[in-house]
């Protein structure tokens, strides 16, 4: 695991310096501090005028071939060469393949088989490859660049293309340290933020920047960039070839050991997230069966109840007979917001990434890797959300002007404040019966709503926009589906948007932040596919969510996490923010220097602060979105994009 930038152009005057080159990797020390490397090619002779220059960097992580594999790293004539972030789990299976091609191999890792992989296959070696990645090749004899990400957008990619010069980077702070480049806010990315609580791909917060989608190859040729996509999950049609769940569940069995089992391979300790759910107790398990010692697991929790899943957790490490450490987040823990708001580069509002931080911290203090059961929710219908939408589904055949009327009439009784009530769920599920089921999912998973972000964003902001829907990325998703039934393309939906922008980022970050890795087998690309091919009912019924997952390895379920309802890995903002977050909250977001950006209306984020710290209306998630914009703002706008991590907030 580690971290690349570098950079292609042919206007001296957009050169990337050696010493830029080096500024830019040591930004993004944290993603490899084991070790560094670079290579350039930087013509400056009559001889060749129109060859382009080239700079590769690279920050290590060792964890497999721990004494080799220097990257960045060429093949045998030195006409190809690698710069890679991530692990090629079948890298053994490739490596036996091209040495019976005739290929030859001067080091034991993963990365000098891609190298090979190019050569022998050219653009299509992505195809081969099983799991994750963000690479860059430069090929000498074709001057050209190409950029790849994995499947599932496991290791982030951002690239900014200017006339004369592209520059890349695993995070955009890499790039920030070019010297004079531009860093204008683009208020079509703030809309989708303040809607999603993060900034889709291939958007980026700064006008002009870009992330690589996921499974998309780009390549740069002549100054030309074509960006393609390789890849992507089989939700198109069903498989109606088999009925019965039992073949589903052996295939399922075979296919998530062997994604397990892979994702063993290390030459450092490894150990596991265990937060007391059906997905990374499952993971666990089969760890657990095909390691002979006791799985190091590790678990965070907070004081506030509701949201501590700590017993749980013990619970299935007790059953599963891990070697399990847990610890506690408190409100001081927000200690770490500088760290939080640096790392993260865009701004970012999912608030769990404060105890995915916290947790990958003391997770290595004891191993470098650890694998994790991220995507489980998205592929196997896990969300509370996915019910909602089954059960109002199944309402919509009221009259519309029924249903219209249910939710008018809900919608004049007065907010619960408790986010997690069950009252304030009904209340969400009666207001949303008058909207189409589209419509419906998307106010349910937005952060401001249309009507609400109509009423916070100022009229300034409002002329600068170009009149896009802040939520185009998923209206797009929906439509690529029509051939399934609604709820399995509402998880395509999030398989292709929320899990790679919001799930996989916040992982990522936290977790390399740390310089630690993260492993997911459930997001195995074999995983993803035989998920998406699965009919609807046998992964969900009206009562049971998971189904599939939990029948095929309820051995690893002990009795307490069987019919539990889901919790997630939330955190109590809203109780932080009505006690000791409080003055925190009120001088960032009340202050002249916020207000008077004129980006959102004064009196509506009065209104915000207001109506929850009285403890009239919830707004903890709106309001901890509007925190992390106003802080990044200051720490990456105010002031030159710092280029190691801070210790206390901006000014």
């Amino acid at each position: 695991m580690c971290g690349i930038a570098g950079g292609v152009w042919w206007s001296p005057q957009l050169r990337i310096s050696p010493e830029t080159q080096r500024t830019m990797t040591d930004s993004i020390r944290h993603r490899g501090p084991d070790a560094d490397g670079h290579w350039r090619a930087d013509p400056r002779s009559a001889a060749a005028p129109e060859s382009p220059g080239v700079t590769l960097g690279h920050r290590r992580l060792s964890i497999i071939d721990v004494s080799g594999s220097a990257q960045p790293l060429a093949n045998e004539d030195n006409t190809v060469w690698i710069t890679f972030n991530g692990e090629i789990y079948n890298y053994r299976e490739l490596r036996t393949e091209l040495l019976a091609r005739g290929h030859r191999f001067r080091t034991d890792g993963d990365t000098e088989v891609i190298v090979h992989l190019y050569e022998e296959y050219g653009t299509d070696f992505v195809n081969h490859l099983r799991g994750m990645f963000a690479l860059a090749i430069w090929d000498t004899s074709q001057q050209c660049l190409l950029l790849a990400r994995d499947r599932m957008g496991k290791k982030p990619l951002y690239y900014r293309m200017e006339e004369g010069r592209l520059c890349f980077g695993s995070e955009l702070k890499a790039l920030l340290q070019i010297p004079g480049i531009s860093r204008e806010l683009d208020p079509q990315a703030v809309l989708s933020f303040l809607t999603l609580q993060y900034v889709p791909h291939p958007h980026c917060i700064l006008q002009g920047y870009s992330k690589l989608p996921p499974a998309s190859v780009a390549v740069l040729q002549r100054g030309e960039l074509t960006v393609s996509t390789y890849w992507s999950p089989p939700y198109a049609e069903p498989e109606l070839g088999r009925s019965a769940v039992a073949d589903w569940q052996e295939e399922l069995a075979a296919t998530l050991q062997e994604a397990v089992r892979l994702r063993l391979r290390s030459d450092v300790p490894l150990g596991a997230f265990l937060s007391g759910g059906i997905d990374s107790t499952i993971i666990c398990g089969l760890m657990q069966e095909q390691l002979s010692d006791p799985v190091h697991t590790f678990s965070m929790g907070f004081p506030v109840a509701a949201f501590d899943e700590r017993g749980y957790a013990r619970d299935a490490a007790t059953h599963l007979g891990t070697r399990h450490r847990d610890a506690e987040v408190t409100p001081d823990a927000l200690q770490i917001l500088p760290a939080l708001i640096w790392h993260y580069d865009e701004p970012f509002g999912d608030s769990s990434a404060i105890p995915t931080m916290h947790l990958s911290r003391m997770v290595r203090e004891h191993v470098t890797v650890a694998l994790t059961g991220d995507g489980g929710d998205e592929l196997f219908c896990g969300y509370d959300r996915y019910r909602a939408a089954r059960a109002t589904a199944a309402m919509d055949w009221i009259p519309a002007f029924i249903r219209r009327q249910i939710s008018s009439a809900v919608s004049l009784i007065p907010a619960a404040v408790e986010q997690r009530s069950f009252r304030r769920r009904l209340q969400r599920l009666c207001e949303a019966l008058a909207q189409d089921p589209e419509r419906r999912y998307l106010n349910w998973i937005t952060i401001f709503n249309s009507a609400k972000l109509e009423w916070l964003i100022s009229p300034a902001l409002r002329d600068r926009l170009r009149l896009q829907d802040p939520a185009a990325a998923i209206v797009e998703s929906y439509q690529r589906y029509p051939q399934r039934d609604f709820l399995t393309r509402t998880t395509a939906v999030d398989v292709h948007t929320y899990l790679p922008c919001d799930i996989l980022t916040k992982v990522d970050i936290a977790s390399m932040a740390a310089s630690l890795e993260c492993r997911c087998p459930l997001l195995d690309q074999k995983v993803v596919e035989l998920a998406a091919r699965m009919p609807l009912e046998v992964k969900q019924t009206a009562t049971q969510s998971k189904k599939v997952l939990t029948e095929t390895f309820g051995r690893f379920l002990p009795p307490s996490l069987r019919n539990r309802r889901k919790m997630g890995f939330g955190v109590p903002i809203d109780h932080w923010f009505r006690g000791e977050l409080q003055p925190l909250l009120r001088d960032v977001l009340l202050s002249e220097r916020t207000l008077s950006r004129g980006l959102l209306r004064p009196d509506a984020v009065r209104a915000l602060v207001d109506e929850h710290t009285s403890g009239a209306v919830n707004h903890a998630y709106r309001l901890w979105s509007l925190l992390c914009l106003e802080l990044w703002q200051r720490m990456y706008l105010d002031q030159p994009a710092p280029s190691s991590e801070p210790t206390v907030l901006p000014d």
